[in-house]
């Protein structure tokens, strides 16, 4: 397998581990820009809730902190199904991060429109290596069927080599999503994938196990690549080397 893959009890270890995970790399930055890609989905929400308490907002320097998103609906930015809603609701609001940090997709323009214009935002506002903005860390999620970001199987955005923010379009009802590229993700410093819950332990083993090529398995960083997954998520997985996260002691 590429990367390393940690073995967290449950979801809320699995949650915390990130958390630590993410202070310890705003720290190396320095006193540097630390410019991340959030992760959509439900699986970060406890990642989001744990980095705005005292515990470990206090430990990041919010004022280099920018974020920007991995990927998005196109739908108005208060909408249940925005993935910027989650990360305002459960972190943006309890922060102190200043707003000219924070960089959502425009999703009142145009699809492609919105594309670009993400686009040009990535260009002026993250450091770049390889032709193409790095990150210094990107968070992903794990769909069911291998998907990340909105880099779905079978997908012609899996195919873009010069795009850094590209459009996909969901069939019936769901919204169209504005997603960045494989050469932005595998740019990327660090790269946390959080994979959580027994729906998912398919799609890991065959990440993993590498017998596939699920969207996933295609982020390959020349930085660093972690797998954080919990016990449910991890069940199928046997003969896979993996380190398991350290029990906390609470007292």
């Amino acid at each position: 397998m590429r990367g390393t893959l940690i073995i967290c009890a449950d979801y809320e270890s699995l949650s915390r581990e990130a958390a630590r995970r993410f202070v310890a790399a705003a720290e190396e930055s320095g006193r540097h820009a630390f410019n991340v890609a959030l992760a959509g989905g439900g699986t970060p929400r406890r990642l989001y809730e744990l980095l705005a308490t005292s515990e470990f907002e206090r430990k990041i320097p919010w004022e280099r902190v920018h974020l920007f998103w991995g990927d998005e609906r196109m739908v108005p930015l208060d909408h249940p199904k925005s993935n910027y809603k989650l990360a305002r609701d459960s972190l943006l609001k309890q922060v102190r991060i200043p707003p000219k940090n924070i960089h959502p997709v425009q999703v009142n323009l145009p699809l492609e429109q919105a594309a670009a214009a993400y686009e040009r935002e990535l260009r002026a506002k993250v450091g770049g290596r390889w032709g193409f903005p790095s990150f210094d860390l990107v968070l992903l999620g794990l769909g069911d069927d291998g998907h990340t970001a909105s880099l779905f199987p079978r997908s012609p955005a899996l195919q873009e080599k010069q795009k850094l923010a590209t459009t996909h379009r969901m069939p019936g009802t769901e919204p169209a999503r504005v997603t960045l590229t494989l050469p932005v993700l595998n740019a990327a410093k660090r790269v946390f994938f959080l994979v959580s819950g027994d729906s998912k332990a398919t799609a890991l083993r065959t990440v993993v196990e590498g017998t596939g090529q699920l969207p996933a398995h295609l982020v390959a960083p020349k930085g660093e690549l972690l797998w954080l997954a919990d016990t449910a998520a991890a069940s199928k997985l046997k003969g896979v080397r993996v380190q398991h996260a350290a029990a906390e002691t609470v007292g």
